[in-house]
């Protein structure tokens, strides 16, 4: 599963929330799709769409089964989304928001790390991960980035040489 986003407002009175996200993209989500919401740390809950609406790249009015009033809307507000990788599909290639939890796989060092975080510059991509005890910033441009896999949530790199020492 990976984390897309965040149950923030009720919308209306007939259960209907705001859901905002990290996609990028008002096509990915539908009718029948399940949503698994954080209930407590490690606790996810499948609710499928009823009904959604994008409001735009970043958020969707949506309503979920079971879900008919305000009073149950509102006890998931603050909740965390996730979804399952078939639900993107191509979505998550595009968006390196998502890519936030994979581990990091350089061509020659190996295993490096999780991904703890990703910011955007106006050129590239960057994500900050934690090697051998240290914070790091790797940018994400194409001829560093080798592969992804979504199921093994993985992000395959060919850093350049010297890079990762600059912080030791």
């Amino acid at each position: 599963m990976i984390r897309i986003g965040k149950i923030v407002a009720t919308h209306a009175l007939q259960g209907a929330m705001v859901m905002t996200h990290i996609v990028g993209n008002a096509k990915w989500l539908k009718k029948g799709d399940a949503l698994m919401l954080e209930m407590h740390k490690g606790s996810y809950i499948p609710f499928f769409v009823e009904n959604c609406k994008a409001n735009n790249d970043e958020e969707y009015i949506v309503n979920l089964e079971e879900t008919v009033s305000m009073e149950a809307a509102r006890r998931l507000i603050g909740k965390h989304v996730y979804v399952n990788e078939d639900v993107l599909g191509k979505f998550a290639k595009n968006s390196p928001l998502l890519w936030m939890g994979f581990k990091v796989i350089d061509k020659n060092k190996g295993e490096l790390g999780i991904v703890d975080d990703m910011m955007q510059t106006p050129t590239q991509w960057i994500a900050q991960m934690n090697y051998k005890g240290k914070e790091v910033l790797i940018p994400l441009v194409a001829q560093t980035i080798e592969g992804i896999d979504l199921k093994k949530k993985t992000l395959h790199l060919d850093l350049p040489e010297g890079l990762l020492e600059v912080y030791l």
